[in-house]
């Protein structure tokens, strides 16, 4: 009978993403203001696990996890930000020099319904940012939703089909800025 010999497991971490972050110098300075919000912190977290720790056993002791947990946490933040911070890619404001939309572009559309003839507008503007900083209920979506990859390259007066998950939809691109 052989012995046999496990595998090694070299990394339960997954491999470093090289993509870029797309971000606006607003999304930029709030990354940044988290970051220094996170390392003012931490000396105050590693104050609270050296506390903690003097309560006796530790693998009993509920407030030295807890403490030790957010310690963690905060360490991996830290060094998320870190990471994005180092792949950043800035985002232009404004449309393309052509006048097509682009990602950091305001674009305003119309929905194309059998009720666009009733009271009220039907106007919706949308700033395409990146994944991270999307808020669709403020009109930042990403230019990777169905919505935001779909107006991009298009320029005012020209439609739009988008084909989401909810149905296809049909959009008139009535400004972009």
């Amino acid at each position: 009978m052989a012995i046999r010999i496990p595998r090694r497991q070299w990394s339960r971490r997954p491999p470093p993403n090289y993509e870029p972050v797309h971000l606006t110098p607003e999304g930029i300075v709030r990354l940044e203001a988290r970051l220094a919000r996170l390392r003012r912190d931490l000396p105050a977290a590693i104050e609270e696990v050296a506390r903690t720790s003097a309560f006796g056993d530790r693998s009993e002791n509920a407030e030295y996890k807890e403490a030790k947990s957010i310690l963690r946490r905060m360490h991996r933040q830290i060094a998320s930000i870190e990471d994005q911070l180092k792949r950043i890619a800035v985002i232009p404001s404004g449309p393309a020099e052509d006048g097509k939309a682009r990602l950091g572009s305001t674009v305003v559309v119309k929905l194309k319904t059998a009720s666009a003839g009733a009271a009220g507008s039907n106007e919706i503007k949308y700033q395409i940012v990146g994944p991270s900083e999307t808020d669709p209920e403020h009109g930042r979506i990403s230019h990777t939703s169905p919505l935001g990859a779909a107006l991009i390259g298009h320029a005012a007066g020209e439609e739009v089909v988008v084909r989401a998950p909810r149905g296809v939809q049909e959009y008139l691109v009535v400004e972009v800025r």
